[in-house]
């Protein structure tokens, strides 16, 4: 009977290592906490790339570049509940949790759509810089970062009235940016070069100038740690940077041309799609390491992070379809079974300094060859901003 008692007591011990460990505290990683628990397949084939989180509403707005319209997903049941139609070639997009607003930067229109999620309709368009691609939203003052990329500059707008209210000029193709709530700063990445400048919120000035790895492809700021995740994509590594001293403090390598992150706060962890690799890797806050690299069905191109569900939404470069990963094993059920599909039911409408980065000369972005619906067609695609956008028939 002791036995059998204690072989019965170590099987339930593993059971709950292995099934969550994290109510006894052990840092295991375990490939089944990281898996992809849904796929949702959209209307139209092609195009989605931006994602933002709507906290207060529990849905995913995502950019569409060949059709000129935001989906927006409910996190409920996977199921998109709108297309908005915006301004040309919309690629970047951020969520305004003070106004209850979605800011999209019309790559193509050289303009910011701006969208009410009580309503989903576009409520206000703001012209900005040449090719705006990157958005970030700074809680702190209420202004929202457009990142110009052919004008070399970042764009203020005020969220009161919807008006730009400065041009701050940075670096050769600003490409990315990231809000820093701890210190009020926002951090720019370029894709001209390996350089991510940081901006003061109260001066719009340049303050700092960090050399990072080849090509900054996106940023995310994690506000558990005080440091920005960078995404070199021609190094295929993430630099990390300290906000309190702006220095690179470690680099960690992961998949082939990483391309987009996002930040869970809950847990720690940082997200990475590779875009080469067909997988996202998951760094540690704790530890700067990968603890787990998820396999993908193709390349992935945008991702964002749900915090009322603990799900990673993931977008592909040529594809209608959406992953959805679990970013725990004791995570919240997802409203589908594991592989199931929904069908999208809508119809369309390391130094520092205040120096500006040199035009050092970088490596050509990557020309890709990719199939669709009418054929093969070219896009050259520079670190998550598709640099000429070719239409598809519509």
């Amino acid at each position: 009977m002791k036995k059998t008692a204690v072989a019965l007591s170590l099987i339930l011990t593993l059971f709950v290592v292995a099934v969550c460990p994290q109510i006894i505290g052990l840092e295991v990683t375990l490939a089944d906490a990281f898996e992809v628990t849904a796929t949702i397949t959209l209307e139209n084939y092609g195009g989605y790339y931006g994602l933002a989180y709507d906290s207060a509403k529990g849905e995913i707005f995502i950019t569409n570049v060949d059709f000129d319209v935001v989906s927006v997903i409910s996190d409920s049941n996977n199921l998109v509940v709108a297309n908005i139609a915006v301004g040309s070639q919309p690629y970047g997009i951020a969520y305004d949790s003070g106004k209850g607003e979605l800011f999209v930067a019309n790559h193509g229109a050289d303009s910011v759509s701006v969208i009410s999620d009580s309503t989903n309709t576009v409520v206000a368009n703001i012209e900005v810089g040449s090719q705006p691609s990157a958005v970030a939203y700074d809680a702190g003052r209420g202004e929202v970062y457009v990142a110009n990329y052919n004008s070399n500059s970042v764009s203020v707008i005020s969220d009161s009235n919807n008006t730009v209210i400065a041009n701050i000029k940075v670096g050769k193709q600003p490409c990315a940016l990231a809000y820093d709530s701890g210190k009020g700063e926002i951090f720019v990445g370029h894709a001209g070069c390996n350089q991510v400048l940081v901006i003061s919120d109260s001066t719009h000035a340049v303050v700092a100038n960090v050399t990072v790895e080849n090509q900054p492809a996106s940023l995310a700021y994690d506000s558990g740690k005080g440091v920005i995740f960078v995404a070199n994509h021609n190094s295929s590594s993430v630099s990390i940077i300290s906000d309190s001293t702006n220095r690179v403090v470690a680099t960690v390598n992961v998949g082939a041309n990483p391309i987009a992150l996002a930040y869970d706060s809950g847990n720690g962890h940082i997200f990475v799609a590779n875009y080469n690799s067909n997988s996202v890797s998951v760094i540690s806050d704790s530890t700067n390491a990968v603890i787990a690299d998820v396999p993908l069905e193709s390349q992935p191109q945008g991702i964002c992070y749900d915090s009322g569900r603990g799900e990673v939404f993931v977008t592909y470069s040529e594809s209608n379809r959406i992953s959805v990963i679990s970013d725990s094993a004791c995570a919240s059920p997802s409203p589908t079974p594991s592989g199931s599909t929904i069908t999208d039911s809508t119809s369309s409408p390391s130094s520092s300094s205040t120096a500006t980065p040199s035009d050092q000369q970088q490596e050509p972005f990557p020309t890709l060859l990719v199939a669709t619906a009418s054929g093969i067609s070219a896009a050259v695609v520079s670190l998550g901003l598709l640099v000429y956008f070719k239409k598809r028939k519509r």
